[in-house]
């Protein structure tokens, strides 16, 4: 008999290492499919709330919001490469490449678990963003990739125009902040375990695997 999980991933699409955590994680719990049954929900948290509409540079934001020089930036850049290609992922890095304000984006998200396409979802934008450079802040981009995942579009446009599902995104991501997270990615486990950082999928295993072993024996 497989043991349940839940598990609240908090993170921004703007954030590299969430891709890296969630592709290690997927693939942790497909060397624990035997074992384990885990149901993931996406919970949102903007790494950049005040971000302007038009977006900013990532080199400009990088060096200025982590005071680190260009060389540094682009030394990051290339281990981040790495780190995706291991999870057949494409982080397409340019001199126009943008961070974007995630907000609607995350509003969306909240609609797609209604919808029952919210990791579908995650990972379009995550690959919308990092490897094909668009403006995931722009709703007709949004609904687009809404349609993607085979979410319907015009739907997905009114959820946007309507602002809708705002209240509860800024909710959620104040949960969180008031429950002591401030960086991303992070792992909750049953509400009670939490797991930081983009971790290797072993990592994830382990700790996965001490979790239900101290869930079964305070059951006992």
């Amino acid at each position: 008999m497989k043991d349940s999980i839940d598990i609240q991933f908090v993170s921004d699409i703007m954030c590299p290492w969430c891709v890296v955590g969630l592709g290690n994680l997927n693939k942790a719990l497909t060397e624990l499919n035997e074992s384990v049954s885990a149901d993931i929900t996406f919970q949102p948290f903007e790494l950049n709330p005040s971000m302007p509409a038009e977006g900013q540079n990532f080199d400009e934001h990088i060096t200025e919001k982590y005071g680190i020089s260009k060389a540094e930036s682009d030394q990051n850049r290339a281990v981040m490469q790495e780190r995706g290609k291991e999870l057949d992922f494409d982080f397409n890095f340019t001199e126009s490449s943008r961070m974007r304000n995630s907000f609607d984006a995350h509003r969306l998200l909240h609609w797609a678990e209604l919808e029952g396409k919210q990791a579908e979802l995650k990972m379009a934008l995550f690959t919308a963003h990092f490897t094909h450079n668009q403006d995931v802040s722009d709703h007709t981009v949004l609904a687009k990739l809404a349609a993607s995942v085979d979410l319907d579009m015009g739907a997905a446009k009114s959820v946007l125009e309507d602002n809708r599902y705002a209240e509860e995104v800024r909710k959620q991501q104040q949960f969180w902040q008031q429950n002591g997270i401030n960086s991303v990615p992070t792992v909750i486990i049953n509400n009670k375990y939490a797991i930081t950082g983009g971790q290797p999928a072993e990592s994830f295993k382990q700790a996965l695997e001490e979790i239900m072993a101290s869930e079964s024996s305070s059951e006992e």
